[in-house]
């Protein structure tokens, strides 16, 4: 199984480098990568820096992180199931944000787990593999 790094843990990474290691430790044999919609939200973190000297810093991470994880699109496969999951949610009441939940559909389209600090709306997908990562 594969594993996709949800944007919270990418953050914590990008504070605390070393915790990669315990992350991947044992698990050398399995692809890791992002979606697409984190590139999306790192980006946008750039963006949002609040002096120059961070915006620099920030992007020197995310360009490195998008250099070297699998960028994995959000494609119509992963859009089917968004919408099946969506309207299942929105049935029960049960709002997850929507980025979070292409983050999730694009995991369940490839079969892979994501890892992430903050399992309250990714908890709530019914067929998503949730890794909890702890610092």
């Amino acid at each position: 199984m594969g594993v996709i790094f949800d944007t919270s843990v990418l953050i914590a990474i990008e504070r605390s480098p070393h915790q990669i290691e315990k992350v991947i430790n044992g698990r050398e044999n399995e692809p890791f990568g992002i979606s697409v919609i984190t590139a999306s939200e790192l980006l946008h973190g750039v963006h949002r820096a609040d002096s120059e000297k961070r915006r620099l810093k920030r992007e020197a991470y995310v360009e490195k992180v998008i250099e070297i994880f699998p960028i994995y699109p959000f494609d119509l496969s992963a859009a089917r199931i968004y919408a099946r999951i969506w309207a299942n949610l929105a049935k029960k009441g049960i709002i997850v944000g929507s980025h979070d939940l292409m983050i999730a559909s694009t995991c369940i389209s490839l079969g892979f787990s994501v890892i992430t600090s903050d399992i309250r709306d990714y908890g709530k997908i019914e067929g998503l593999t949730v890794e909890k990562y702890v610092t």
